[in-house]
């Protein structure tokens, strides 16, 4: 498409919208009026095609999949919280934790729990955390940071039994057979993973923050404290008689440890049986094969079920077990209008040919030993724009793969920075799931949060652009 160079407005407009407002949400629904009117060239086709896309983005299966994988696990934790589970649960580690250390060491130690995907690890240990943090008067942001540094950088480095296994092999597999290339997708993605230096940066800033604080609690953090106290009392009129009703339950940490167990069980045993029933024959196999986003939706519905069974037996009444299920699916609504909104930008830029310009202005003339460090660079910042690990890697492993076979680049140094540079997006933009999700349980301002978490990924990023070109010298 001609001028495909204007494939950037939406996401300009998006960008510079959330910084004037502190809102993206208006930028997003912007973004993609224009970006449609850009394609049909009149008001009214503009606005037709505007509606086109969120139903093109709603009719997909994975979204949905997503969207009611989200709703259902927020009516969950209402249902938690009337039942005084989560109350239950954080009075008791409570008195297990003091300082601001032993809650983000906790943060760590659920990772071996969780960490089979990323939305369903925050949405996993984010309403605990968020109630011992309020008790500790912590930074939300460091706190934030900590479940999303926790979460993205460590899931991206794990060879088995993640949602994102199949993906990323798929993409290198698909590289692999365009270039007729005699190597292992598989094996590729293995000697990838040392060279995802982004995600093993920002893992080790992660763990140094939260081991070795080198600072206590700024008067600029208590400033912004204040702040978000400030904008959240302009709301709070809306909820304040639920929250004098969770106040008064009972706490009972069961009601909160059967489900999340129950929850967790579910999701691995459907993993395995899933992945069989695809032909896998080991475990690795069945988790790598199967369809983490159906599995995650269909063990949060047993689990409701279940759930719901078990609060009646404990004489919890119905219609506050059904009015919170929906209270607390309504108080992510923020979250899955946003996501929607997100992938709808996604369609709209494509259309304007937002690959094909990022294609060409790369071009087969740039040093082998470059190429990583440059696929890092360009990928990072498309990725910041799109907001999603998975678009960043379908978008330039081709690319990546193109031009290292062109150049003698090393393909797992190249397949490692394009998992790197949609590490960055997915860690970094105000558009990321991980951070939209984060920011929704925590209650922050979502703009705010993506500008803290940007000051210290870009350190990370710093220092990844630096070891590309470095490793492009010694890697072949």
């Amino acid at each position: 498409m001609e001028n495909a160079w204007l494939s950037l407005l939406p996401f300009l407009i998006v960008i510079a919208m959330s910084i004037w407002l502190k809102e993206i949400l208006p930028g997003l629904v912007l973004g993609i009026l224009v970006g449609s009117l850009i394609v049909k060239s009149d008001l009214l086709g503009g606005s037709q095609q505007t509606i086109n896309y969120i139903v093109k983005t709603l009719s997909n299966d994975t979204n949905i999949k997503i969207i009611g994988f989200l709703y259902l696990f927020g009516g969950l934790v209402g249902m938690m919280k009337i039942s005084g589970g989560i109350k239950g649960f954080s009075e008791w580690i409570g008195t297990k934790i003091k300082s601001q250390r032993g809650l983000l060491a906790l943060i760590w130690l659920t990772l071996p729990f969780t960490f089979m995907m990323p939305m369903f690890r925050i949405m996993m240990i984010g309403p605990v955390i968020k109630s011992l943090m309020e008790k500790m008067n912590l930074s939300k942001q460091k706190v934030g940071f900590t479940m999303d540094v926790s979460t993205a950088s460590v899931i991206v480095l794990l060879p088995v039994a993640t949602a994102f296994v199949g993906f990323m092999v798929s993409l290198v597999e698909g590289g692999i057979q365009k270039h007729h290339l005699d190597m292992s997708p598989y094996q590729v993605f293995l000697l990838s993973i040392p060279f995802n230096f982004f995600a093993i940066i920002m893992l080790v800033i992660g763990l140094l923050k939260t081991f070795w604080p080198f600072s206590k609690k700024t008067k600029e953090d208590n400033k912004k404290g204040e702040q978000g106290k400030v904008e959240q009392e302009d709301h709070q009129f809306h909820r304040i008689g639920i929250k004098r009703e969770l106040a008064m339950v009972k706490a009972q940490p069961w009601n909160l440890i059967i489900p999340l167990f129950l929850l967790l069980g579910l999701s691995l045993f459907l993993l395995w049986q899933d992945g069989t029933a695809k032909g896998a024959k080991t475990i690795i196999e069945a988790f790598s094969q199967a369809d983490a986003t159906f599995v995650m939706l269909l063990a949060i519905f047993i689990s409701l079920f279940l759930t719901f069974i078990f609060y009646l037996f404990r004489k919890q009444p119905l219609d506050e077990i059904l009015y919170h299920f929906f209270d607390g699916g309504n108080q992510l609504m923020q979250a899955i209008i946003l996501l929607i909104l997100v992938w709808s930008l996604s369609l709209t830029a494509e259309d304007l040919g937002f690959s094909d310009f990022i294609g060409s202005t790369l071009g087969g003339f740039l040093p082998a030993f470059t190429i990583p460090a440059i696929i890092f660079l360009i990928g990072s910042m498309v990725g910041y724009f799109i907001g999603s690990s998975w678009g960043t890697w379908g978008l330039f492993m081709p690319l990546g793969m193109t031009l290292a076979t062109a150049t003698g680049a090393s393909i797992p140094l190249t397949v490692g920075a394009v998992f790197a540079s949609g590490s960055f997006g997915a860690m970094t933009s105000p558009l990321g799931d991980t951070t939209i999700t984060t920011a929704s349980i925590l209650e922050m301002p979502l703009v705010d949060y993506a500008r803290y978490k940007l000051k210290i990924t870009a350190i990370g990023g710093v220092i990844a652009i630096v070891l590309y070109l470095a490793s492009g010298f010694f890697v072949v």
